[in-house]
């Protein structure tokens, strides 16, 4: 479950008040809203990234609005990817877990795992410096994902690729919300996005939100099962 109640943020002339939405555990939620209204505010609040003025984020029932990034266990997927540049993309699917003490097998069964799902075997000992917008995308997914989180968030990930990629990556997400072994909060202005994902749709209008049923189809296998 993530949650968060009457969350207030600031940030010079920017202000969120009395923020208060509930994302079901196992559920697929979009966070809608216009171009700066605070969607990504938002989405950094609940992953540690930004500290909030008042209010509380709740992840699995617990208070963790005091707790750092690293201590909330959350996969986090920003705008521009954030990969590390100068490490091969076997070395940034393995970051998380290695960071974590796991050890060379773990890592190198949980990235192979990973780069077969993710369609990234032909570019595992290449650097992350030139790669296309949905290798990079692919690379990020699978970061946020090694080391097993429950709570994965999303930043317009899809912004940077073309429309075959795009439906691609569509695939990838739908077999994460089939799992459903992860809470999921997917930033976006895009109502495609959220027909296509959705099982609970937020609209943040106002500084406020509200929730409705997700239009989601009937589920499909298009993409090999998540490895979760």
């Amino acid at each position: 479950m993530v949650a968060v109640e009457n969350l207030a943020v600031r940030q010079g002339a920017f202000a969120l008040d009395g923020v208060t939405f509930a994302v079901p555990a196992g559920a697929f939620a979009v966070l809608m809203g216009r171009t700066g209204s605070g969607k990504t505010t938002l989405l950094e609040v609940v992953a540690g990234l930004r500290r909030p003025r008042a209010g509380r984020v709740l992840l699995r029932g617990r208070d963790v609005s005091r707790l750092p990034p690293a201590a909330r266990a959350v996969g986090y997927v920003p705008q521009d990817s954030a990969l590390f540049r100068t490490m091969t993309v076997r070395e940034n699917l393995g970051f998380a877990l290695a960071v974590r003490g796991a050890g060379r097998a773990e890592v190198a069964a949980r990235v192979g795992e990973l780069a077969g799902w993710l369609g990234l075997g032909g570019v595992l000992d290449r650097r992350a410096v030139g790669l296309s917008g949905g290798e990079a995308q692919r690379v990020a997914l699978g970061r946020a994902l090694a080391f097993h989180p429950d709570v994965l968030l999303l930043d317009e990930p899809f912004n940077a690729v073309d429309e075959e990629t795009r439906g691609e990556l569509f695939d990838l997400l739908d077999a994460v919300r089939r799992s459903r072994a992860v809470t999921v909060l997917h930033v976006t202005h895009s109502r495609a996005e959220a027909d296509r994902l959705a099982d609970v749709v937020l609209e943040l209008v106002g500084g406020r939100v509200t929730t409705r049923p997700g239009g989601r189809p009937a589920d499909r296998a298009a993409a090999p099962p998540y490895p979760g």
